[in-house]
């Protein structure tokens, strides 16, 4: 890994993390603050869909358990993700979780200029730091909504990861903006794990041809409640696919793992999704009003969000989410994604009454 190398492109300049300075912990994810003493919380940190997976899922996927003694076979559950965004089998790669795409971009793409574009999912960057890449941050600012000006991405980088919607800042970028990224010997890889809970998938890239050089990554786990499946996929252009393929050990996704892809693209589940995702856009919207009324506080709501999840602004962060860790609620930290600071939260949208009891209860952590 290379260190100390000023790479970070915004309105001003920063240095990248040495080892005396390691910045951000790039491995710091929503799960660390449920584990242990934080399994009785109420989770507001995991941006996983309450109340998954449904029985009819968590059905097809036991049924699998009949086939373990076989090799998997991810014949049917490729061409069923191929079917459901309209393109043939050579442009999609099944992987265990989104997670294991950016390590397989990050060992098998030839690149020498990667950039990736913050605040966001921060394993990408992980990934091609510990391939031993150099890589560029354009950090985007709260100032300006978190949204992306492609003039901020150099024309000099051959790999652009940047999420969308994006997590943790729950901006959805138009598909427009992401696609003029695109240039001739570069990789454009979108992220859009979190893409089935907007309505209508507005704005997604998944299944386009006509972008060169574009990789949209998706997860199953988020919707589906499969975080401990393990199952996510790669949609390319099929020389990409065929790198990325190379990469891949033997046997990566598991048969049961295969028979939930199958089932999460089918017209049923599909109808299902969309469905789950009005409704949260309904809960979101009442979360970021409670949030609003704090704003006398000195609360302040990022956005406008459209994900799963809102990114807040809360004063004494690092205090509060320990007054509220008290008070039975976890929540995500935000100081761990490069381009926030110590006054940053995530909250993952839940239930109505969920998200009134927790609004009571940060009006008293913030005492």
């Amino acid at each position: 890994m290379t260190t100390g190398t000023d790479t970070t492109t915004a309105g001003t300049r920063t240095a990248m993390p040495t080892e005396d300075s390691p910045g951000p912990d790039l491995r710091h994810h929503g799960d660390a603050e449920v584990r242990d003493d934080g399994a009785a919380l109420v989770d507001l940190a995991v941006n996983v869909r309450a109340d998954t997976p449904p029985p009819w899922l968590r059905e097809r996927i036991a049924a699998s358990l009949t086939s373990l003694a076989a090799y998997p076979d991810g014949r049917a559950a490729r061409a069923a993700v191929a079917a459901r965004h309209g393109l043939p089998v050579e442009r999609v790669l099944l992987t265990a979780g989104a997670a294991e795409a950016f390590v397989l971009l990050a060992r098998a793409l030839k690149v020498r200029q990667p950039v990736v574009v913050h605040p966001q999912f921060t394993e990408p960057e992980a990934a091609l730091r510990d391939a031993g890449h150099t890589v560029e941050r354009v950090l985007l600012r709260p100032e300006d909504g978190f949204r992306l000006d492609a003039a901020l991405v150099p024309e000099r980088a051959d790999l652009v990861v940047i999420g969308n919607p994006t997590n943790p800042t729950s901006v959805l970028h138009p598909a427009s903006v992401l696609a003029a990224l695109a240039r001739p010997g570069r990789v454009l890889v979108v992220d859009e794990a979190f893409m089935d809970a907007v309505p209508g998938e507005r704005e997604a890239l998944a299944g386009r041809t006509d972008v060169p050089g574009l990789v949209v990554l998706r997860s199953l786990t988020k919707t589906w409640g499969l975080a401990g499946l393990r199952i996510g996929y790669a949609l390319a252009e099929p020389e990409i696919i065929a790198e990325l393929e190379r990469a891949q050990p033997l046997w990566p996704v598991s048969t049961p793992a295969l028979a939930a892809a199958e089932a999460c693209v089918s017209p049923r589940a599909l109808a299902e999704a969309g469905h789950a995702a009005h409704r949260i856009a309904g809960d979101r919207a009442h979360l970021v009003a409670g949030l609003s009324a704090l704003a006398p506080r000195g609360v302040r709501v990022a956005g406008p969000a459209e994900g799963s999840f809102v990114l807040v602004a809360v004063p004494e962060a690092a205090a509060v989410r320990q007054r509220l860790r008290a008070l039975g609620y976890a929540v995500r930290r935000g100081d761990t994604f490069p381009g926030l600071g110590n006054d940053w939260i995530r909250l993952a949208v839940r239930d109505r009454p969920t998200t009134n009891a927790f609004l009571t209860a940060l009006a008293t952590a913030l005492d």
